[in-house]
């Protein structure tokens, strides 16, 4: 007998008993599980192979290097993107330039003077004050912790320079570096408010070698900017321990850069056009400039080409219902001014979710949203299709990263698709921040995760308003 047609007998055998009469029967309105899409899954799956986010990171890497913000090099950078960009088809590329304050390094030496004469390994931190061209001599006060440095005295510091030596460590979800990363956010502002001369920390990294990490501090208004430096972990470490040796310690630095000014940055744009206008922008994309030490190759050109490679296969396929917008902003690194220039020539059109990449290239673990009620039923169905690649649902809502967040602000949705932090700080703004740290297969997870988030999100049939405030 046909299999159908034994089961649907011995079910009409069931259901006319009496013991089937008096089981509860079972609930209509429950909604149904999320499924897949078949095409989704085709597009997911052929993104397990893809080659063009590669191609993006090597070319930007190998043909503009380094892109320190409103600088020659990032101008350039944007040149080579509306190429690129171009050649891979995307519609209404263009540069929309801005200006901004823009900061430049110098020489940048240290050595210890006494007890143990060595040299060190550092690199001057964004915004940065400068030494006189000479250097400056003086003796350190060393603080195991950024605590350590919010409670010392004011006025004790004077003359001195300062030296934070907090140790951060690797976690999944890259938590430890807003933790650790208040040493070089605020630390170098403290110190020259308790009088330090100058202040050089431990490098914000999880790696242990001698390469320093370069990143961006700010100085308060009214606060005169101090020589401020970041020592290799391995440096740091040393100079630790030679403090432990109960000796006065004296430091060298030389540090020369220097502000030139407002120069001009930019965001590139591209688009893939949706059928229906109304249905509103989602924007997705990276940050093109990078810190100089290395050429940045995992932050950010894997971001930028990541959300364009995935982009690509939408632009390749059936045209999605909304419109895709692949923004690569400049001059992330030093404020996030690309984010908010973005929103200011952009604020009258109706984005209805946004959702960057910008932690490297290594596999995405985990989806994360921030959607209205109305559109949850799309996060079930990312989670449901994202889940074959390895992706868990968080519980967490969806912040964005630097670039988006003016957008978010205005209440537009958002979806984080979160990768692992795991090794991300043992290169981030150091000089091994180059193309070797990209392991491509991990890279093409990500665009088969971002393929199958704006397949889904750009079609779907719900309309995604403004996320509630509450």
């Amino acid at each position: 007998m046909n299999r159908t047609i034994l089961f649907t007998a011995l079910a009409a055998t069931a259901l006319s008993s009496p013991l089937a009469a008096q089981r509860p029967q079972q609930r209509t309105d429950v909604p149904a599980p999320a499924t897949v899409d078949a095409s989704v899954a085709r597009l997911r799956d052929a993104a397990l192979r893809d080659e063009v986010a590669y191609d993006i990171v090597e070319g930007l890497t190998t043909e503009v290097g380094p892109r320190l913000a409103g600088t020659e090099a990032e101008a350039r950078a944007r040149a080579w993107s509306v190429t690129k960009l171009k050649a891979l088809g995307f519609k209404n590329v263009h540069i929309e330039t801005y200006d901004m304050p823009v900061w430049v390094r110098g020489a940048e030496t240290a050595e210890v003077i006494s007890p143990f004469p060595q040299q060190l390994h550092l690199t001057a931190l964004g915004n940065s004050g400068a030494t006189p061209a000479g250097g400056l001599t003086a003796e350190i006060v060393y603080f195991p912790s950024f605590a350590d440095l919010q409670a010392a005295p004011a006025g004790s510091l004077t003359g001195k320079i300062a030296f934070v030596s907090n140790a951060m460590v690797a976690t999944q979800d890259g938590s430890s570096y807003g933790q650790f990363g208040t040493a070089r956010f605020t630390g170098p502002n403290i110190a020259a408010q308790k009088g330090a001369a100058a202040i050089v920390i431990r490098s914000i990294g999880s790696d242990h070698g001698r390469g320093p990490h370069a990143g961006n501090t700010n100085f308060a208004p009214g606060v005169t900017p101090i020589p401020a430096a970041a020592l290799s972990t391995a440096d740091a470490d040393n100079l630790a321990r030679i403090v432990a040796r109960g000796k006065p310690v004296t430091l060298r630095l030389v540090l020369t850069p220097r502000q030139t000014g407002v120069q001009q940055s930019g965001n590139v744009v591209a688009e893939v056009p949706g059928s229906d206008p109304k249905a509103g922008i989602v924007l997705v994309g990276g940050h093109l400039d990078s810190w100089d030490l290395g050429t940045g190759a995992i932050d950010d050109a894997s971001g930028v080409a990541i959300t364009a490679a995935a982009a690509k296969r939408l632009l390749d396929g059936p045209r999605p219902r909304r419109t895709i917008r692949v923004v690569w902003f400049g001059s992330e690194e030093v404020g996030g001014f690309g984010g908010r220039a973005y929103l200011a020539a952009h604020a009258n059109e109706r984005h209805v979710l946004a959702a960057e990449s910008d932690f490297g290239a290594d596999r995405v673990w985990r989806l994360e949203t921030n959607l209205p009620d109305a559109a949850r039923p799309i996060g079930d169905r990312l989670a449901v299709a994202l889940a074959p690649l390895g992706i868990v649902r968080g519980t967490g809502v969806a912040h964005g990263g630097s670039d988006i967040e003016p957008v978010l602000g205005t209440g537009v949705a958002g979806v984080d698709l979160d990768q692992s932090g795991q090794r991300y700080f043992d290169y981030h703004h150091t000089p091994e921040d180059t193309l070797d740290r990209v392991d491509p297969a991990q890279l093409a997870q990500n665009v088969a995760a971002w393929t199958t988030m704006l397949a889904i999100v750009a079609n779907a049939p719900e309309d995604i308003g403004p996320v509630s405030s509450k």
